[in-house]
């Protein structure tokens, strides 16, 4: 299972329970392995012992990375749950996300891909927000392809997922001590404020959740680029979600951050799709601060289709009045990317190095 490029999750919720697998297409599927109580203990134990991790009946939970870069996570004995041990496999892509994956999984069109790829050229804050297994991280991951070669990047994460060909790029992960009283923990507010001692140009956080979202969007709002992942349906609950406890940010601070993208799991006659399902710009004004959205594009999931809405877009207005682009000159580019993306797709060309190599040749303006 662990060598099934298709398979995203392994799962276990218990002794004389069948291990269950998300499959990239089918969604979640029943497997034929099931696990006596006794041997569901001593594989745990083992799944820990090779995460560098103590699991006991005292600490019977266990968060951590495998030696491959897969996330798990563990529980032991009846402690936790009466069907006895469990354990979910994230499972690592060894070969990263990249934007010519997004067009051909039709996880976006490639209007949309080329429209954020000159927003992120163009140094736009942008929040990726969806629900559990929408593909959050994969596509931060595949859009950060756009972010120009030589600009200084942080990334910031619980485990290590983010995957980039740029060569300026310092990955940083989060660290539990295991002491009770936390001491010599480093946790992303932590790592946030490091990160900005660094100079970075653009700054990637795998999930914002906490105290380090106010933190992040002071750094948004001091000029510095980021992207984050949320955990919510609509950019409706992404707002509530940020300006409301345990978040907290101040509704002023929203007012650096340019795009939402939502992104959602879909089901088709039994088959899995992820859609990005809407993307909106944000504006903040006024006294006190009211927060509303335009949206520039949604997903129509009975015709599979994505519809670019007529009224206009600001964060490309502002695009072009920074580069002193004529509504002609926006086009053009807008146009030169989307061709790029899908003269890749067509010839299915994935590996991040190719890609990465097509996206430079355009912003040298190698197209023409």
């Amino acid at each position: 299972l662990m060598h099934d490029e298709a398979i995203e999750d392994i799962s276990c919720n218990g002794a004389v329970h069948p291990v269950f697998i998300f499959h990239r297409r089918y969604g979640s599927i029943p497997t034929q392995l099931i696990y006596g109580h006794e041997e569901l203990n001593r594989f745990v134990l083992k799944l820990a012992q090779k995460a560098n991790k103590s699991l006991s009946l005292s600490t019977p939970l266990v968060d951590a990375s495998l030696p491959n870069g897969s996330r798990i996570q563990i529980s032991y004995s009846d402690v936790i749950s009466t069907q006895g041990s469990s354990f979910t496999v994230r499972k690592f892509r060894k070969d990263p996300m990249t934007p010519v994956h997004l067009l051909s999984f039709g996880t976006f069109s490639a209007q949309t891909l080329a429209i954020l790829w000159l927003c992120i050229e163009n140094r736009m804050n942008m929040l990726i927000v969806g629900g559990t297994a929408s593909g959050k991280t994969s596509t931060m991951n595949a859009l950060s392809f756009f972010i120009p070669e030589n600009a200084k990047i942080v990334s910031l994460e619980d485990t290590r997922e983010i995957q980039l060909p740029h060569k300026n790029w310092l990955p940083t992960r989060t660290r539990e001590s295991g002491n009770r009283d936390g001491f010599g923990d480093i946790n992303l507010f932590s790592l946030l404020r490091a990160s900005l001692r660094q100079r970075p140009e653009y700054i990637l956080v795998g999930e914002v959740r906490g105290q380090e979202a106010q933190t992040l969007f002071q750094a948004m709002n001091t000029g510095h680029t980021t992207y984050s992942t949320l955990h919510a349906g609509t950019v409706d609950e992404a707002i509530n979600r940020l300006i409301n406890e345990p978040i907290s940010v101040a509704p002023a601070m929203l007012g650096a951050l340019e795009l939402v993208v939502i992104q959602g799991l879909h089901y088709n006659e039994g088959l899995a799709l992820r859609r990005c399902d809407s993307v909106h710009e944000i504006h903040v004004g006024g006294r006190d601060s009211i927060i509303t959205w335009n949206t520039i594009l949604t997903y129509n999931p009975s015709k599979d289709l994505f519809v670019h809405e007529d009224g206009g877009s600001l964060v490309l207005d502002k695009i072009r009045m920074v580069r002193g682009w004529s509504e002609d000159d926006l086009k053009r580019e807008i146009t030169v990317r989307k061709a790029c993306l899908e003269r890749l797709a067509e010839d299915r060309v994935f590996d991040q190095l190719s890609v990465s190599e097509a996206i430079k040749a355009v912003r040298r303006g190698e197209h023409a």
